[in-house]
């Protein structure tokens, strides 16, 4: 049976390239980076390398980029770090938003319930995008962290970042930014925006799984949650994941080779998509999230009628890979509380699926699968 693979939005498949430059390492004879001897050094040049490409990729400099194991350790250790650092500076209200991943959200629940934070967590609007307005409105003299995603990971949604990061430079405020899904689809030049920490993770641009990185601006205060070594500046220990980081500077590297033409593909198999299902389903569809602030891979269509889990076995029966949100909830398959959030109509939330495109997706392939998802359609009315 062909395959059809709509969820790079959970995670992509590996470069070849990516692999090549992993590959090179992992036969090679091995070496720790903290080690003194001429293995040890040519782990600890590796290394150097692959933080000197990345961070020049992201226009920051090597010494404020921190490698973890991926976009949620990333979230984990700036929340944690910054709220503990500010805690320290009288500052003990955080504000971030109710569309955010569950790495920051659960966070920012626990620091809430554990450590005794206050939290704000705002409303998100019909689009899925936060207002700067109401971060403002939110600020008070104790808030010392504020935290809002870059791109929406169930819908697409770009947030105002800059505006947001505005309003935190000028109250002094942390500002942290889930960059996770934007990472190969936003050219960045950190040095040039409000924020101070910035999330994210290899496996969502072709690169290894179990490796990311958090920017941590120059001079932000935060405080180490894990402890150790003195590896990462003494930010992060734990022994250095030496191909993993070499695969995840290649998969950058390739990402801003090819950010321009990459956008615009897929930015037509979206639109593309939406034609042909449109087209070929007999059902009401509905497209979640912003008409024109949106990442060009992700797109979240609500199948009116359709229940999301009888819509997600059919479309797996025939091959088709999707999902109903968020991959690291969606084996429980809950109701997207993005979705909730945005305060739309029950229909909407209780049908919708998100398809997400990447490397290998082509325009045959996506046509061949809408007159799929067009019969499976039929299928599942007819049976009701």
């Amino acid at each position: 049976m062909k395959t059809y693979y709509f969820d790079h939005a959970a995670t992509t498949p590996l470069h070849p390239d990516v692999a090549k430059a992993m590959l090179e390492i992992m036969q090679g004879p091995g070496g720790n980076s903290s080690s003194m001897h001429a293995y040890g050094r040519a782990a600890k040049q590796q290394l150097n390398r692959s933080r000197d490409s990345v961070s020049a990729a992201l226009g920051c400099k090597p010494a404020e980029l921190l490698f973890t194991s991926g976009g949620t350790e990333s979230d984990n250790a700036a929340l944690t770090g910054a709220a503990r650092a500010q805690r320290k500076r009288g500052k003990t209200h955080i504000i971030t938003s109710a569309g955010e991943h569950h790495a920051v959200l659960h966070t920012c629940e626990w620091l809430a319930k554990e450590e005794g934070f206050n939290v704000t967590v705002l409303p998100i609007d019909s689009n899925g995008r936060t207002s700067p307005e109401l971060v403002q409105a939110a600020m008070t003299p104790e808030t010392g962290l504020i935290s809002i995603m870059h791109g929406n990971n169930e819908i697409g949604t770009l947030q105002p970042v800059e505006e947001i990061g505005q309003i935190a430079k000028a109250s002094g405020a942390i500002f942290h930014v889930d960059a996770v899904q934007t990472l190969g689809w936003i050219r960045y030049r950190l040095s040039e925006l409000p924020v101070d920490l910035m999330s994210f993770s290899a496996h969502k641009i072709n690169g290894p799984q179990g490796v990311g990185a958090l920017y941590v601006a120059n001079g932000t205060p935060l405080e180490a949650i894990q402890h150790g070594g003195s590896q990462e500046r003494k930010r992060r220990a734990g022994t250095e994941n030496i191909a993993g980081i070499a695969g995840f500077a290649a998969a950058v590297d390739i990402c801003v080779n090819e950010l321009k033409n990459k956008q615009l593909f897929m930015d037509k198999l979206r639109k593309r998509w939406i034609e042909m299902l449109q087209t070929h389903v007999d059902v009401p569809i509905v497209i979640n999230g912003s008409e024109r602030q949106y990442l060009p891979h992700i797109v979240n269509i609500s199948f009116i009628g359709i229940d999301t889990e009888t819509m997600l076995m059919n479309l797996d029966m025939e091959g088709i890979a999707a999902a109903s949100g968020s991959a690291c909830t969606s084996g429980a398959l809950e109701r997207s509380h993005v979705l909730r959030a945005m305060d739309l109509p029950q229909e909407q939330i209780q049908s919708a699926v998100r398809f997400s495109f990447g490397l290998g997706n082509t325009l045959e392939e996506l046509e061949d699968a809408a007159q799929k998802v067009g019969t499976l359609v039929r299928r599942i009315r007819n049976n009701y």
